[in-house]
């Protein structure tokens, strides 16, 4: 085959150290602009992100030129670098080290979606670490208790 071709979903998920609640609505809406811009100019495209005030959910169609794990880094590295630019927080801004990664089908691309749009809506009844062991469960990831904070 002479051309290389893909369809990767993944949805991220990650969250602001010590899952402290520092994303205020004030500015989510740049963060996530920015972000976007960030995922954009390494040639993915964004499908969809959104969040709540202690983590991020993104879902990405990936393409093959950048690894997941250097995704990750640009992205975590310059929003929060941006954040803290902008000084939208009293003490300086981080995210946590480690992050979700989590693949779909196209076929599930839209519930996705609709589940991430609807992100303030889950959380009203669902902490963040019940949201994210039920990824990790869902998904058959082994994992570690006192890594899912």
């Amino acid at each position: 085959m002479a051309n290389t071709y893909s369809q990767i979903f993944i949805q991220f998920v990650f969250s602001v150290r010590n899952r402290e609640p520092l994303i205020q609505d004030e500015w989510k809406d740049e963060l996530y602009k920015y972000i976007t811009a960030i995922v954009t100019s390494k040639g993915h495209k964004v499908y969809a992100i959104n969040g709540v005030a202690d983590h991020v959910h993104l879902l990405v169609s990936l393409s093959l030129s950048q690894s997941i794990p250097d995704l990750m880094y640009d992205v975590k590295r310059s929003s929060s670098m941006w954040i803290n630019k902008h000084k939208f927080g009293a003490s300086k801004f981080y995210w946590q080290e480690g992050y979700g990664a989590f693949s779909y089908g196209k076929s599930q691309v839209e519930r996705v979606i609709q589940y991430i749009i609807e992100q303030e809506e889950h959380h009203r009844s669902r902490s963040f670490k019940e949201e994210y062991t039920d990824f990790l469960k869902k998904f058959g990831v082994e994992y570690d208790e006192k890594y899912v904070l």
